[in-house]
C-alpha cells in the first residue's frame, strides 16, 4: 500500500493553530476528504466521487481501518488462507480482513462468520477505531458497546457524525470518524496523526495542527510546461483544481516554461512562473556533474536531471553566457528556458550594482565586470554586465534584451493619479491590461509584485507612482509604485521604550533612544545616540533601509474591533464598519504586560477584547497590520 501525505493547503496558506478539541471540526468536508485520500484511507472512484451518502459494509470499513493503522504498508495483495469461512482467499478484502484480525481490530460473530457484505453499525466502527487508539475490550466495564460509546463521546470522536449507535454508517460518517481519529490522542497519549506520520510533527505537543508540514508532501514533479503539457498530467483536467503562483486559474492560464507539480490523489496542479536571467558564473561541484549553479551572484540548487544536463559542460551553456533558470516551488532549478518575447523589452528597478569576477570560458582567465541586478515589473530578476557607470541602486530602468546582450537605460519619472475602481480593473481614465505587471518599491529595498486587485478602491496620488507604460490600446501594462501599499514594510509591537532628552547644567543636551520590538515574535533592537523618535509601546511599522538594516519605527493607529473573519480577511467594529486585514496580519495576545505571538483562529473564537492597528486609511492603501487580543477578565 503506497503511503501518501496530502498537500492539503496551497502556497498561500500559513500555519494555523487550533484548539485540540476543534482540530477535526475546523476542516471542511473537502479538506477532510483530501486528508483521508492522501493517507489512502478513503478514496473516491475514477472521477473523484466519494459517494458519501452510500452505506459502508464491514469489509469496506475494515479496509479503511487497516489503511489507518501503523501496519498499513505491510498488507499484501493476496493471502495464503481464507480468514473466515465466508471470506475466501479470492475475496477482494481478504488481505485486509486477515490483517485486521491479526491486529485484533476485528473478530467474527458467534458462528465464526465475518459477514463482509453486511452494513457496519456505528458501534462496530467505533470499537475498531478505539482499538486503533490502543484501547482493549477489558478497558470497558459492562455490556458492549455501552463503555465503548461513552469513550467515543468523551474523546469527541462523535464530531460530525449523524447516525446512532445501532444504525448503519454512511461513507460520510466513516469520513468524519476517521478524520476525528487523526486528531485524537491514543491511550498512550500521542496524537494519532503523529503515530501514522512519525517523521512529521503534524500535531504539536500544544495541540496545534501544522498544516504547512503537509506542504512537504510527495507531490509529483517538477515538470516544465510545453505546448502539450496537459499530456504530462496523469489525470483528466476536467474538474481538476489548478493554481498558478498561488492563484486559482483555468488550464488556459498556464504558460509554457511554467514549472508544474501535481497530485493525482487530489486532482490538483500547481504552476510556478518564477525565473531568473543572468550570467552563468559557476557550476558546482564540477562542470560535468553540477548539482548547483551560480547565476547573477546567487547559487541555485538543481532539481532535475534535465536541468543538470543543460547546465553541464555537455549542454549548451558556458561560463559567462546568459542563461534563464526556471525555478520550482522551493527556488531550485527545474529547467532552463529562453527569454520570452515580452521580456525582450521590460521595465524595472536596479536592486544591486557590484563589480563581480567572471571566468573567461575560452581561456580560463578571470575578469571583473560591473554587474547590475534588476527586479522587473513581471517579478523576475535579471542580471547583466554593463559598462555604464552612471546607473545606481534604486534607478528605474528600461531594458531592451537581445540574447545575452542588453541595453539598459534610465527611465524618467512618469507619474499618474486617480482612483482605482472597486474591481481593481481601472486607474483613473486608464484600464489595466489583462496581464498588467505592478511592483511596489521603497528606497533600495527589494520591490514586491502585487496584483491589481490589491489596489481596488484606493486613491492613488501622483507621489505614489514612479512610472507607468501603456499599450497600443491605451491600457496600463506596467506600473511602478512608490511605497503606495505599505506591504513592503515589517509590522510588530514595541515592548520597551527608553528615551533621553535632557539639558545639562553646564549647557548642551543629552539625546538618545533605545527601543525593543518584536516582529513575528522575534525580539529586536533599534535606537539612536542622537535622536529621539517619540514612540510609545504598542504595535508599530518597521521601515527598512535596504533589506538588512532598520531605517526607523512608527507607531500604528488603532481601531476597536468587535469581530474578525478569518476566511474573509476582514474585521468589523462596534458600528459594523468593515476593515480589510493585511495578507500577513500579525496577531498578539497581550497578557501580564507581555505580547505573545498568536493567530487569527485562536483569537477569533476566544474570549478576547480585540484591537486592530493600521498604518494608513484603506483609501490610501492601508490595512490592519496587527491585532492585539486581551483576554476578557
Amino acid at each position: 500500500m503506497k503511503k501518501r501525505v496530502l498537500f492539503v493547503l496551497l502556497a498561500a496558506v500559513m500555519l494555523l493553530g487550533l484548539l485540540p478539541g476543534a482540530l477535526a471540526a475546523d476542516l471542511t468536508e473537502q479538506e477532510s476528504a483530501q486528508l483521508l485520500a492522501a493517507l489512502d484511507i478513503m478514496v473516491g472512484d475514477e472521477t473523484g466521487d466519494l459517494a458519501l451518502d452510500r452505506t459502508v459494509t464491514r469489509a469496506e470499513f475494515t479496509k479503511m481501518a487497516v489503511a489507518a493503522s501503523d501496519c498499513r504498508d505491510t498488507v499484501g495483495d493476496t493471502v495464503a488462507v481464507k480468514p473466515y469461512p465466508d471470506v475466501p482467499q479470492t475475496h477482494w478484502a481478504a488481505p485486509y480482513i486477515k490483517a485486521a484480525t491479526d491486529m485484533g481490530l476485528v473478530q467474527g460473530d458467534l458462528s465464526g462468520l465475518f459477514n463482509p457484505d453486511r452494513e457496519i453499525t456505528l458501534a462496530e466502527g467505533v470499537t475498531m477505531v478505539l482499538r486503533l487508539l490502543g484501547y482493549q475490550d477489558s478497558d470497558f466495564a459492562g455490556m458492549w458497546p455501552a463503555g465503548q460509546m461513552a469513550q467515543y463521546r468523551a474523546l469527541e470522536l462523535d464530531e460530525g457524525i449523524a447516525c446512532g449507535q445501532n444504525e448503519s454508517m454512511t461513507r460520510r460518517d466513516a469520513q468524519a470518524l476517521f478524520t476525528n481519529l487523526m486528531f485524537t490522542k491514543t491511550k498512550a497519549g500521542a496524537y494519532y496523526l503523529n503515530v501514522l506520520e512519525p517523521d512529521r510533527n503534524l500535531v504539536t505537543a500544544d495541540g496545534d495542527f501544522d498544516r504547512l508540514a503537509l506542504i512537504n508532501a510527495d507531490m509529483e514533479g517538477p515538470v516544465v510546461a510545453d505546448q502539450g503539457w496537459q499530456a504530462s498530467i496523469p489525470f483528466d483536467l476536467e474538474g481538476a483544481v489548478l493554481y498558478r503562483d498561488g492563484k486559482a486559474v483555468t488550464a488556459g492560464a498556464i504558460q509554457t516554461q511554467d514549472v508544474l507539480y501535481y497530485s493525482e490523489i487530489v486532482r490538483t496542479v500547481w504552476a510556478y512562473s518564477d525565473k531568473v536571467t543572468g550570467l552563468l558564473e559557476g557550476r558546482s561541484p564540477s562542470a560535468s556533474s553540477p548539482t548547483s549553479v551560480t547565476v547573477a551572484g546567487r547559487t541555485y540548487a538543481i532539481e532535475t536531471l534535465e536541468a543538470a544536463y543543460a547546465l553541464s559542460d555537455l549542454g549548451g551553456y558556458a561560463i559567462g553566457d546568459t542563461v534563464t533558470l526556471l525555478l520550482g516551488r522551493d527556488g531550485g532549478v527545474a529547467g532552463v528556458g529562453t527569454v520570452a518575447e515580452e521580456e525582450l523589452l521590460f521595465y524595472g528597478v536596479i536592486t544591486d550594482v557590484e563589480d563581480l569576477s567572471y571566468s573567461d570560458g575560452a581561456t580560463g582567465d578571470t575578469y571583473t565586470a560591473r554587474t547590475v541586478t534588476i527586479c522587473a515589473t513581471n517579478g523576475q530578476t535579471y542580471c547583466y554586465q554593463l559598462s555604464n557607470k552612471n546607473l545606481e541602486e534604486g534607478d528605474l530602468v528600461q531594458v531592451v534584451s537581445d540574447g545575452g546582450r542588453a541595453s539598459v537605460t534610465r527611465l524618467t519619472v512618469k507619474q499618474l493619479s486617480g482612483k482605482v475602481d472597486s474591481q481593481g480593473e481601472k486607474l483613473g481614465k486608464y484600464a489595466f491590461a489583462e496581464n498588467v505587471r505592478i511592483i511596489d518599491t521603497y528606497e533600495v529595498c527589494t520591490p514586491i509584485r502585487i496584483q491589481a486587485s490589491r489596489l481596488a478602491g484606493m486613491t492613488v496620488a501622483e507621489e505614489d507612482v514612479r512610472f507607468y507604460a501603456l499599450n497600443a490600446q491605451g491600457e496600463i501594462t506596467d506600473l511602478i509604485l512608490d511605497d503606495a501599499t505599505g506591504d513592503l514594510h515589517q509590522y510588530g509591537v514595541i515592548t520597551e521604550v527608553e528615551e533621553v532628552d535632557v539639558s545639562l547644567p553646564t549647557g548642551g543636551f543629552v539625546v538618545s533612544s533605545s527601543y525593543t520590538y518584536k516582529v513575528g515574535g522575534v525580539e529586536q533592537m533599534f535606537g539612536s545616540s542622537n535622536t529621539v523618535y517619540n514612540l510609545k509601546t504598542g504595535p508599530c511599522q518597521v521601515k527598512m533601509d535596504g533589506d538588512a538594516s532598520v531605517e526607523r519605527l512608527y507607531n500604528l493607529s488603532e481601531r476597536k474591533l468587535s469581530q474578525v473573519s478569518v476566511s474573509g480577511m476582514f474585521a468589523v467594529d462596534a458600528s459594523q464598519r468593515k476593515y480589510k486585514l493585511s495578507q500577513q496580519v500579525w496577531v498578539y495576545v497581550y497578557e501580564d504586560q507581555s505580547y505573545q505571538l498568536s493567530n487569527l483562529n485562536r483569537v477569533a473564537e476566544g474570549e478576547y477584547t480585540l484591537t486592530g492597528w493600521y498604518d494608513k486609511e484603506e483609501t490610501d492603501g492601508g490595512r490592519i497590520r496587527v491585532i492585539v487580543a486581551k483576554p476578557v477578565t
